[in-house]
């Protein structure tokens, strides 16, 4: 089979051995997206179970005032964050190739209770690779995990963070490729993976335009959306990719940009963007949100890049934090601190903007698993 690139990005690195796995991970999405029944499930489980679709919120007190933002609120979903969307398109297609062990990697948590979730639904054996500085600032979503029957696995090498947790998961896929399936939780790894999350998030992109039609009768003008890996961010945008005058702006971690001073080497079975010096070693990457502390991204966004249809900026911990502040003591609405990133550019940017411009913001997930994090950030105690 052929390995699905994007221009100069993508494909397979991978071992020999994993081969096999992946043109049948290939066989079983071609036959599951082409098979009614298993769009139907998908859509019945994605409205009764999930929540969808998740509504748009124009906001009111948030600034800067007379400028129109709109929030897709993936933080409804069940689970409280986008990555639901993926987890139980994946765990459907895992059950149809008859596998009974899942593994998956996590930074802040999210991905993991996704995949703890819908494991929980299937009944399925869940592991969990998860970074020990990050299982320290995401303690609560650790404690939910094993609530639902996953064991989480506490990774102690390296940052002990996302990556690291990843190169684990790997590892223990290669070691029981057979009996195990792969659940990534991004748009990265080898292909058909990066093809197969895009879809399972497009949801994101479909209900934002279908929204913005019927509320307003007019697109928007710019779309953000946060940026680690890059599943929020392919998913939403792939709504208006072909809507040339919407901006699809991706807002990174300014520790973590791997699109804005990256280069091209191959992480985790993939070409993209990567933190890497001069020989293609991998740097380390850092940021105040788990989810974001990620050194490469998905190879899609790399090559929209390259096109100049995708924007990329970057974002400090500090002014994540105030965009985290402004829209909790604004609107009620506590965002995680992955889509503070994209709320503080969405200030900015707005700014700059006539008031008749429409921002919309892609809210990934809320905010109440960082609440020690940003406590801490600020100086203040929490029992």
């Amino acid at each position: 089979m052929m390995a699905t690139t994007y221009g100069a990005y993508g494909g397979r690195y991978v071992p020999e051995t994993l081969i096999p796995a992946l043109d049948e991970l290939e066989r079983g999405w071609d036959e599951a997206s082409s098979d009614p029944s298993f769009r139907e499930e998908l859509a019945r489980l994605g409205k009764h179970y999930v929540g969808r679709p998740s509504p748009l919120y124009e906001t009111h007190r948030f600034p800067p005032p007379g400028r129109r933002i709109v929030l897709k609120r993936e933080d409804l979903n069940h689970t409280g964050a986008h990555k639901i969307n993926n987890a139980l398109g994946q765990i459907l297609l895992a059950t149809r190739l008859g596998k009974r062990r899942i593994v998956a990697e996590t930074g802040a948590g999210q991905h993991g209770v996704a995949t703890a979730t819908v494991c929980a639904r299937f009944g399925l054996e869940c592991i969990v690779y998860m970074g020990s500085e990050d299982i320290r600032r995401q303690h609560p979503n650790v404690e939910r995990m094993r609530l639902l029957g996953a064991e989480v696995r506490s990774v102690e090498f390296g940052t002990k963070t996302l990556k690291e947790a990843t190169s684990e998961a790997i590892r223990d896929w290669i070691a029981n490729v057979e009996t195990t399936y792969y659940l990534i939780g991004s748009c990265v790894g080898p292909a058909p993976y990066p093809s197969i999350v895009r879809e399972l998030q497009a949801v994101i992109g479909r209900e934002a335009r279908a929204q913005m039609l019927d509320i307003y009768d007019r697109l928007p003008d710019a779309v953000v959306a946060c940026v680690g890996g890059g599943s929020n961010a392919i998913g939403l945008f792939a709504g208006f990719v072909d809507d040339a005058d919407v901006r699809l702006v991706g807002v990174e971690a300014a520790g973590a940009a791997s699109l804005g001073s990256g280069r091209a080497a191959v992480l985790h079975g993939a070409r993209s963007s990567v933190l890497a010096d001069d020989d293609g070693q991998v740097l380390d990457a850092h940021s105040i949100s788990a989810g974001l502390d990620y050194p490469g991204v998905g190879p899609e966004h790399a090559y929209y890049r390259d096109s100049g249809r995708f924007e990329f900026v970057s974002i400090t911990d500090e002014e994540a934090l105030e965009g985290f502040q402004a829209l909790t003591r604004l609107e009620g609405i506590m965002p995680a601190l992955e889509s503070a990133h994209a709320v503080a550019y969405a200030m900015r940017l707005a700014k700059t903007l006539p008031r008749t411009k429409t921002i919309v913001v892609g809210l990934s997930g809320r905010g109440d698993k960082d609440v020690h994090v940003v406590a801490k950030a600020l100086g203040k105690s929490v029992e």
